[in-house]
């Protein structure tokens, strides 16, 4: 039962700071940009639910926001590696040995030579700290990422029967690819990208904790965190909150995903199989 037990969980908590981020586009208990500088820094209370910051913001709200901020930057920079990733990934299966797939390689090799807060810098400093540019840093680093995962699942279904039949009977490689190997590695991509989303997400709170990431008035979980570490002794419930929101949605991603692994994968449910 580990394994939809680790599932359920892991979609529980996913479930319930998505369906929050969600809310905060039609309600959240408070404006996010309403200032109440006579109620700030209150602890939390039975109206400012998670308390309030410097500015007299309600804290719960912009840990709605924020959420939102945190989860989109993260969904896009997968979305990134997910659709330049993957193609280039059944490229180089489809042609093992060649000079193309050499280049693939050697060029994700050199993406991963550079961490993504690297990366993140380097278009900050052509293109200005922001949301978008922060998208753009993480979902680069994934490209490799993807590639890689999707060239190894494919290269261990190049050599299969079915495939080797469809070769016979005409089909060229990139029709293959699309209609054989990529149905067939899904389960590792979907794994690989919930893995991912919870990386994504610890990046993007990474880089707005460094000022890289969403400028204000735009929160975000990372930023919530730079804010506070100057009043933490005294109001620490302005780094507590949106830590814990970090690590119990990094948390259910990874839950989700070791779930999804255990549930997907036919040598595990055999091996599951057998011990019971």
């Amino acid at each position: 039962m580990r394994g939809p037990a680790t599932l359920w969980i892991g979609a529980a908590l996913t479930a319930a700071f998505l369906a929050l981020a969600l809310v905060s586009f039609v309600w959240t208990p408070f404006p996010v940009d309403a200032m109440d500088i006579a109620a700030k820094l209150r602890p939390p209370n039975a109206i400012h639910w998670l308390g309030t910051d410097h500015f007299g913001r309600d804290t719960a709200s912009m840990l709605m926001v924020g959420g939102r901020t945190s989860i989109a930057v993260a969904l896009l920079a997968v979305g990134i590696g997910i659709v330049a990733g993957v193609p280039l990934g059944l490229i180089a299966a489809a042609s093992r040995g060649s000079l193309l797939d050499e280049a693939i390689m050697r060029g994700n090799d050199l993406v991963f030579a550079f961490p993504s807060l690297v990366i993140a810098i380097l278009i900050t400093a052509i293109l200005g700290p922001s949301a978008v540019n922060a998208i753009l840093a993480i979902g680069i680093f994934n490209i490799p990422v993807f590639a890689r995962v999707t060239r190894g699942g494919a290269l261990s279904l190049w050599t299969l029967d079915y495939v080797r039949a469809a070769q016979v009977a005409g089909k060229g490689r990139a029709l293959i690819s699309l209609e054989h190997i990529l149905p067939n590695i899904a389960n590792l991509l979907i794994v690989q990208g919930t893995i991912q989303f919870s990386l994504g997400i610890l990046a993007e709170a990474g880089l707005s904790y460094v000022g890289l990431g969403a400028q204000p008035p735009t929160p975000s979980w990372g930023r919530m965190l730079a804010d506070s570490q100057t009043m933490i002794a005294f109001a620490p419930h302005l780094a507590i909150f949106p830590g814990l929101a970090i690590v119990l949605t990094v948390l259910g991603l990874n839950l989700m995903g070791d779930g999804l692994r255990d549930l997907l994968d036919p040598r595990l449910r055999r091996r599951s199989g057998r011990a019971g």
